[in-house]
């Protein structure tokens, strides 16, 4: 199987790649690697890629042109898309003109939803799935109004985007008026009830309407947490493999609001965070439309979705379409950190 993978720059397509060359037992397995800069350690990392392309932008008008070459070229059996913009795009080119190979993909209307993490908010918040939430544009006279809704303790963050985008904890109408002036980048905030609880992951890989597999997690510590004001930098360096049926259950109960609203087919990967209150009730605060950057410790642990995805498109009659929540052993902990592969192990081994 030849298989491309873009975005090779970031942290999740090489991830993905080492849960295909590490963990899986795949013959004949040839990965092409795409990024738009030059620089990507991706493009280098010959271990993992056998072939490596620099391509433009997803929205440049000559991109799909190099995309059919490389196809055409490397003899690409399937494509697995992980940047949020080329998601995007290549939903709305699934839609219309075709993709050039297999590839899965959510409904491009769903992918453009959840981008919309205000939009998101809105509609999940009759089912009480999150957090009492107030969205805001940054030009915005009047501060107070979102202090009267959510009082003096809130987290906020860019309405759009991952990896925290814009993220932090606020505590003052002084504090908001700083942070939006140094994020001039971000025109749309969200502002939200803070939660102390746990920081949790459900991953969802859904087939021709029919959700098929499902797993847990939750993140403790993140990789240069002290470089990002809010602590949070999107790479998880500390976490826990979970077994928790009911987070799955407020996951699934979610998505099904989602491709409702919609009109989506139940097809695609995703990853729901959420985060617990005090009393430990999850609440949903994004939704991605793709496998993050530790899923390679989902599949070290036994829950390759990186093979799931591989095995479905290459050929999806063999795969066990019954469905199945991946459960790893108790206390399971995954320690990730830059340039390294991830140390599973019980955390009743921890030193100290």
């Amino acid at each position: 199987m030849n298989i491309l993978i873009t975005g090779v720059g970031g942290p999740t397509p090489r991830s993905f790649a080492i849960a295909l060359k590490k963990y899986a037992s795949f013959k004949n397995l040839r990965l092409i690697a795409t990024d738009i800069n030059p620089l990507s350690m991706g493009l280098y990392q010959h271990d993992l890629f056998d072939v490596s392309y620099v391509v433009p932008r997803a929205t440049a008008s000559d991109y799909w042109e190099v995309i059919q070459n490389i196809v055409d070229k490397e003899h690409i059996t399937m494509a697995v898309i992980l940047p949020e913009l080329e998601v995007m795009e290549w939903s709305k080119r699934n839609e219309t003109e075709g993709v050039p190979c297999n590839v899965l993909l959510p409904s491009s209307t769903m992918a453009s939803f959840l981008v919309d993490k205000a939009k998101m908010t809105e509609i999940l918040d009759p089912l009480g799935l999150v957090p009492p939430s107030v969205s805001f544009d940054r030009d915005l006279e009047d501060i107070s109004v979102v202090f009267d809704t959510l009082g003096d303790d809130f987290w906020v963050r860019s309405s759009s985007g991952t990896s925290g985008l814009g993220s932090l904890h606020i505590d003052s109408q002084a504090a908001l008026r700083n942070w939006i002036q140094i994020n001039p980048g971000v025109t749309h905030f969200l502002a939200s009830t803070f939660l102390t609880g746990r920081n949790l992951a459900c991953k969802l890989l859904y087939w021709e309407g029919k959700l098929v597999r499902s797993a847990c997690a939750e993140r403790v510590n993140y990789i240069m947490a002290k470089v990002a004001p809010s602590g949070i930098t999107g790479n998880t360096s500390f976490g826990r493999l979970l077994n928790e049926p009911k987070l799955v259950e407020v996951a699934t109960q979610a998505m099904d609001k989602m491709f409702a609203y919609t009109g989506s087919d139940k097809h695609g990967f995703y990853t729901v965070d959420f985060k617990e209150d005090s009393l430990g009730k999850p609440y949903i605060t994004e939704v991605n439309v793709r496998h993050v950057a530790f899923t390679q410790c989902f599949a070290a642990g036994g829950a390759n979705f990186a093979a799931d995805t591989v095995q479905l498109l290459s050929d999806p009659d063999a795969f066990d379409m019954d469905y199945r929540m991946y459960e790893f052993e108790e206390g399971l902990i995954f320690l990730r950190d830059v340039d390294s592969l991830p140390v599973i192990m019980r955390e009743g081994e921890l030193l100290g």
